[in-house]
């Protein structure tokens, strides 16, 4: 997708997420988006630009860390209880409770005992959240096996990204088809009326941002919301004050200014 569409057709999008939000605020809806996919799938730039212009005390991410030894012991289900939202709320999940399905199962990190009581739990779960009135979309990014190991490569030999490529991720390459089939049995399983899968191509990482957010708003029965005007009153008169001398107050050293002398001289 061209840059100068993209871009344009993403800013129209983010101001109607935003007009969405303050259909949530106004209405108590509570909002859970799941984004789940391959690594390196584009889940984490989407949620990005998702969330841009929201509010990010009513527009969460939640992205957990690997279960203490304690949340080990506890049911399944029960770390990611404490996320859901209240009224009012949106919840982005940077991965959810399907990492049971995908990474623990394929890597080893559970039992089998576990992984099928997982499956046959997720949907009730999930149906549970439905009915009390949650909407919940859950998206998954699927990308080739191609351009997954092209951004792997590009993150590798750049400095500020290296951080995203665990080792689980480049082990991920060798467990291709594992992977592969262990999406295809969570779909099986958990791809329910009240709760649907809905995958997002994402090779083009610019398109699969349009399709997804606009898929997103397309779900939810957002209305416009009357919002009240902000209006700025006029500064006061001066009543007295003075401030203190600037010496004696701790300025940070002015690196921007020597930048733009420096580049003057050059």
């Amino acid at each position: 997708m061209k840059k100068a569409l993209y871009e344009q057709e993403l800013k129209e999008l983010q101001a109607k997420l935003v007009d969405m939000q303050a259909w949530v605020q106004a209405s108590g809806a509570r909002i859970v988006v799941i984004f789940e996919g391959r690594d390196a799938a584009g889940k984490g730039s989407t949620i990005k630009r998702v969330s841009e212009y929201l509010n990010p005390r009513v527009t969460r991410i939640a992205a957990l860390p690997a279960p203490t030894e304690r949340e080990r012991t506890q049911w399944y289900f029960q770390r990611y209880i404490s996320h859901l939202p209240a009224a009012g709320e949106i919840l982005l999940m940077d991965r959810s409770w399907y990492n049971r399905a995908g990474v623990e199962h394929v890597m080893g990190y559970c039992t089998n005992v576990e992984y099928h009581r997982f499956l046959h739990q997720a949907p009730i779960f999930e149906r549970m959240l439905v009915e009390d009135g949650v909407i919940l979309l859950k998206y998954w990014f699927s990308v080739s096996d191609i351009e997954q190991e092209r951004r792997f490569r590009s993150r590798a030999e750049d400095p500020m990204r290296r951080w995203k490529l665990s080792p689980n991720d480049v082990k991920s390459i060798t467990k291709w088809e594992d992977y592969s089939r262990a999406k295809d049995t969570m779909f099986v399983h958990t791809d329910i009326p009240e709760a649907p899968w809905f995958e997002v191509r994402s090779d083009d990482k610019r398109a699969s941002r349009i399709n997804m957010i606009a898929h997103l708003l397309s779900r939810v029965p957002y209305r416009m919301v009357e919002r009240e005007e902000v209006a700025i009153p006029p500064r006061p008169q001066p009543g007295g004050y003075e401030r203190p001398p600037r010496n004696v107050e701790n300025y940070i050293p002015d690196v921007a200014s020597d930048l733009e002398r420096r580049a003057a001289e050059a």
